[in-house]
């Protein structure tokens, strides 16, 4: 693992085994920056393109779009957004939410920030596992997700949903802590 704090997001590298990624999920429970987890297993990037971002009904999900867009515009990636496929109004409206930063965003850097939104096969519960197993239809070289606010007892049985995806995952995943003090990246 490495740690520096003074960088503006963390890299976890770890093997992939269910208990050093567990172990290091814990390490990273309080952290206000993101941080990206590698695992052995993940292929390297050596260019950011396309960044899939999933994206719930949980109000959280709305703190991925400061993070995205500033990935984006750095490295002049696609962001693909991936919509829970819910009842419900909520995943939409968060999308809606991200969308609207980002136009914000472009608009106020005069910078071309390139997204697209496409609706997942998946409920809020498990858009983050098809996000993981349909790697290949998506083509990106990131995953960014909201990690889990608590543990509750089937996490604490079976894992958090954030271990099973970085385990399957074949790139790098970025997790955010929803937490109100987050941390800003700056220009």
């Amino acid at each position: 693992m490495i740690w520096d704090d003074n960088d503006d997001i963390r890299l976890v590298r770890c093997e992939n085994l269910s208990r050093d990624i567990q172990d290091n999920l814990n390490d990273c429970r309080e952290e206000r920056r993101p941080y990206v987890f590698v695992t052995d297993t993940m292929r390297e990037v050596t260019n950011l393109r396309r960044i899939l971002v999933p994206v719930t009904m949980l109000e959280e999900e709305v703190y991925k779009a400061e993070i995205c867009t500033y990935l984006a515009r750095k490295t002049g990636a696609h962001l693909i957004l991936l919509q829970a496929k819910d009842y419900g109004q909520k995943a939409r409206q968060n999308v809606q939410r991200i969308v609207t930063h980002i136009r914000s965003v472009a608009e106020k850097t005069g910078t071309d920030i390139s997204y697209e939104v496409q609706e997942g096969r998946k409920d809020s519960f498990s858009i983050y596992r098809e996000a993981a197993d349909r790697q290949k239809d998506f083509g990106h070289q990131l995953l960014i997700l909201t990690a889990s606010r608590e543990y509750g007892l089937d996490d604490l049985i079976f894992g958090p949903t954030e271990r099973r995806v970085i385990r399957h995952s074949q790139v790098p995943v970025m997790l955010i802590n929803p937490r109100a003090d987050l941390f800003s990246l700056c220009d």
